[in-house]
């Protein structure tokens, strides 16, 4: 049975089941360790964020958990199965993961890009299914994206690209979703946009994302769980209200700020504390 807590109004919150999780994890480079003793679940339905400064380790970690780069020590499992024991295609089958920066030949329109992400389920020379336009037009619908599937990719905005970039992992059809900063080079409009379709689907399709943000105040907004990364390892984890507060952002990031829930919204926002300037005379 799922676990369940008490949100901060005392009422009953169902937890779905834990599908990719992370123990003991040590990640770095080269035999070089970024970040130490990492212990971290992330849970069908929900979005859980990680934030710290810049360099502490955040996509090092999640690209860890994908599977693109090998633990140092402790281990990575995705429904109680070894990420270790799963060859590439068997992965890709259960986790999709959307990096910072993606390359997409010239010209390639929309509808080509979905198609990449069946990939995983039918090899790059196999012959297209229903089942795969099935999933592409799925993942075209849920993202939005329908509208822009025989245009070109290098035509779009940035909202647009961004979307259908999320449209080809999810037509992959896999239970985890990682995104390394998905709102980079976007703005404020687009950034809500695709964060938007990422907690729709999450809590639609029982997908378990992880999601790297700089944005603190999105953060709070989209998050069920923020996990902290900080000095070489996770400094806090939790549900919003009780990891986004002053100490804990001054220890991480070497900032003050004061942290206000939104009267409209109930959502937490995060404000820099900075000297006061004096009255212009």
């Amino acid at each position: 049975m799922p676990r369940q807590l008490d949100d901060e109004e005392g009422h009953l919150v169902s937890l779905g089941a834990a599908r990719l999780v992370a123990k003991n994890l040590e990640v770095g480079h080269a035999g070089h360790a970024v970040l130490k003793q990492v212990d971290l679940s992330l849970r069908a339905g929900d979005i859980t964020v990680l934030i710290g400064p810049n360099g502490c380790g955040k996509s090092t970690l999640l690209r860890t958990m994908a599977g693109l780069l090998p633990p140092i020590g402790g281990e990575v499992r995705i429904d109680d199965a070894p990420l270790r024991s799963l060859g590439r295609r068997a992965l890709s089958q259960r986790l999709a993961f959307l990096p910072q920066t993606s390359q997409a030949p010239a010209g390639v329109l929309v509808r080509e890009l979905v198609r990449h992400g069946r990939y995983a389920h039918r090899g790059a020379l196999a012959r297209h299914t229903s089942e795969d336009t099935e999933a592409v037009d799925w993942a075209l619908e849920v993202t939005d994206a329908a509208p822009l599937a025989d245009r070109r990719l290098d035509e779009l905005s940035g909202g647009e690209r961004q979307r259908a970039w999320l449209a080809m992992v999810l037509a992959q059809r896999a239970g985890v979703l990682l995104l390394d900063e998905p709102t980079t080079y976007l703005d404020m409009r687009h950034q809500f946009e695709v964060l938007d379709v990422v907690r729709r689907l999450a809590r639609a399709y029982d997908i378990a994302c992880g999601v790297v943000l700089h944005d603190l105040t999105q953060a709070a907004a989209y998050a069920d769980d923020i996990v902290v990364v900080a000095d070489g390892g996770v400094v806090a984890a939790g549900r919003p209200h009780d990891v986004l507060n002053p100490d804990v952002i001054d220890h991480a990031f070497g900032l003050r700020v004061n942290v206000v829930r939104d009267p409209a919204t109930g959502y937490l926002a995060c404000f820099p504390q900075r000297p006061q300037a004096a009255a212009p005379s």
